[in-house]
């Protein structure tokens, strides 16, 4: 399965929506969003892994070193995910507690007013 990747701006937060897998050979492709997001000037994100169907440990490492760049440019990086499958891998690498897991992109949105 390949990756799809959509952004958007929502109010202050640009949002990329992924779907399908994040592994070894698509996360270059995720990383690569959300530098160009970055690199743009959009320090605040919400990345929406609701139509995500695998996420490995390089998958998670893009989103922890996104969540370095955008906590070192003052911003946030919160994660939409309702799967118990994927919120499990947060949950058994201690991510659950580094990363603002939310169930809809307005309730990321609304944690941060």
């Amino acid at each position: 399965m390949d990756l799809s990747l959509n952004t958007r701006t929502q109010g202050q937060f640009q949002v990329i929506e992924v779907g399908g897998e994040v592994d070894v050979y698509t996360a270059p492709k995720l990383r690569d969003s959300i530098v160009t997001a970055v690199d743009d000037g959009h320090n605040r994100l919400v990345i929406d892994v609701e139509k995500v169907d695998f996420l490995d440990s390089t998958g998670l490492g893009v989103l922890v070193g996104s969540l370095k760049r955008v906590r070192a440019e003052g911003g946030s990086l919160d994660i939409v995910c309702t799967h118990e499958r994927i919120l499990k891998i947060f949950a058994i690498t201690g991510l659950d507690k580094v990363f603002g897991l939310h169930t809809t992109v307005d309730a990321a949105i609304a944690a941060h007013n």
